[in-house]
């Protein structure tokens, strides 16, 4: 299980004296915890712990931004280790021209016309890539393609 590897990864950069990843599996296996007592479960199961994976990574992103827009170099620096660390734990992304070969399958099984029908084929692509692309980008590409019509 992932969680289980993310906890011998924790161990061994502990071992290895690694701050950054220490700090940031520590982090994260907390957030584990948390959600499995959201949850009510004793083991969180892979999608749950990718989901977990995916909210700290968004979260870093919008960091990231925040500390760029401030003039927080060093602090960016930091999130964008982290972030690095957690993206090693997701899966593979899907290359964007397979992304828009989904979204073109989708919009003609879906029948869409326009953006009116965004909400239509976001919930099909969301079933067919979900945590192998990252939202925002599909939904750009989504966005882009309704509006050729």
């Amino acid at each position: 299980m992932l969680e289980e590897r993310i906890l011998e990864d924790f161990k061994k950069a502990m071992k290895d004296k690694v701050p950054v990843k220490v700090s940031t599996l520590s982090f994260l296996r907390s957030e584990f915890k948390n959600s499995a007592i959201e949850k009510r479960k004793d083991k969180l199961d892979d999608a749950d712990v990718i989901a977990t994976i995916k909210k700290q990574v968004k979260q870093r992103q919008d960091s990231i931004e925040q500390f760029k827009a401030g003039g927080r170099i060093d602090l960016a620096e930091k999130e964008t280790s982290e972030l690095e660390i957690l993206q090693s734990y997701l899966p593979e992304q899907l290359p964007e021209d397979k992304i828009r070969e989904a979204i073109e399958e989708v919009v003609v099984s879906t029948g869409a016309k326009g953006p009116q029908d965004m909400g239509k084929v976001m919930k099909e692509l969301t079933a067919i890539l979900s945590g192998r692309a990252d939202n925002k980008l599909v939904s750009q590409l989504v966005r882009e393609r309704l509006a050729k019509g």
